[in-house]
């Protein structure tokens, strides 16, 4: 068995990654530091206190003394030029007017403006003597899986096997093309299927890894549950590994030049960046793109990762989703045996 092919091409293509620090750090180390990084960025530290400015002018002390005991926004007093300075800047998020009506001034598209709009208003007029017309009570609950550190962690494994199996399978047969080995390998007595089945098993083999170097990290440093199988999870990230490896095939099978690889890959990945839910929900682009947005496969990866991270649902619930990433690894790996280039 150590004198097959297939076995020594693995063997090679192992030797060739764990040689390799900077190839390490961004399958393993990388996805970690952005945990990190967004995981306390964007930790439960719980509301913000936005900052607002009271015009100078008349009655302009009285409104600001009913606001200073609010929790919710913290106002200065500012010349009118200042205010409208520091509100074009976004230093500030509102500007409060003084006179009879109040005048507030801010920009309707920011989501914290229209927060402090409305904790501003509820102060002042709390201040003039407005009551509730009904009581009511608040019940602040925080839970596990609600957070955006768990919204987080799946995406980031999505997008470290998008990247991993592309560029780990294309990025590294264009350098061997590249470098003119290819030649020499293809003239060798190994069947040219075990060259490529070596790039997919040293993937496969890593996959087990990744998975449980940031789930475990995660579930150390942050508490992220993992509510479903892990099994499943695993079978469906090596999944996405296999798709997303068939897509490096595809970029890499004619490619004679590392910089040309490396815009295709940019050209295929960077969408998948922005569209798929790596960082925040693909639900906010406009129904207009939903379609686009749903097909990609690294947003039905993400969806499939978090509905079972997240939600404990089972891999059969997820149908649609995988098939959709079965369906581009398929069209990847066929497409690009067919037109691969050896030479």
């Amino acid at each position: 068995m150590h004198e097959h092919p297939l076995w020594q091409m693995t063997l090679n293509r192992w030797r060739d990654f764990y040689r390799q620090p900077e190839t390490i750090f961004w399958v393993f180390a990388f996805p970690l530091l952005l945990a990190i990084v967004l995981g306390i960025a964007f930790r439960n530290k719980g509301p913000e206190t936005l900052r607002i400015a009271v015009e100078a002018g008349a009655g302009a002390d009285s409104v600001a003394g009913m606001l200073a005991g609010s929790r919710d926004v913290r106002a200065t007093l500012l010349q009118p030029a200042e205010a409208a300075r520091q509100l074009k800047t976004g230093k500030v998020v509102l500007v409060v007017v003084p006179g009879d009506p109040l005048v507030y001034r801010y920009d309707s598209t920011r989501a914290e403006s229209r927060v402090a709009r409305l904790a501003t208003d509820d102060a002042l007029q709390r201040g003039l003597g407005r009551r509730d017309v009904r009581a009511v009570e608040e019940r602040k609950v925080t839970e596990r899986g609600s957070r955006y550190i768990d919204f987080l962690i799946p995406g980031l494994l999505g997008l470290n096997l998008m990247g991993t199996g592309m560029w780990g399978v294309g990025f590294a047969i264009v350098q061997v093309r590249a470098k003119k080995l290819l030649k020499r390998l293809v003239a060798s007595p190994m069947k040219r299927p075990h060259y490529l089945l070596s790039y997919m098993i040293v993937r496969l083999a890593q996959v087990p890894l990744e998975v449980a170097v940031l789930i475990g990290f995660a579930a150390l440093a942050f508490d992220v549950p993992v509510r479903g199988s892990p099994v499943a999870l695993l079978a469906v990230a090596v999944l996405g590994c296999l798709a997303f490896s068939g897509l490096g095939l595809l970029v890499a099978s004619r490619a004679q030049t590392v910089e040309a690889v490396a815009g295709l890959m940019n050209v295929v990945m960077l969408p998948m960046w922005g569209l798929s839910g790596v960082f925040f929900s693909s639900a906010n682009f406009p129904d207009v793109m939903q379609p686009l947005v749903r097909v990609l496969p690294l947003t039905a990866l993400n969806d499939a990762l978090r509905a079972i991270m997240i939600d404990g649902a089972s891999t059969a619930s997820q149908a649609g989703e995988l098939g959709i990433v079965a369906a581009w690894g398929a069209v990847g790996f066929g497409v690009a045996l067919k037109i691969f280039r050896w030479l």
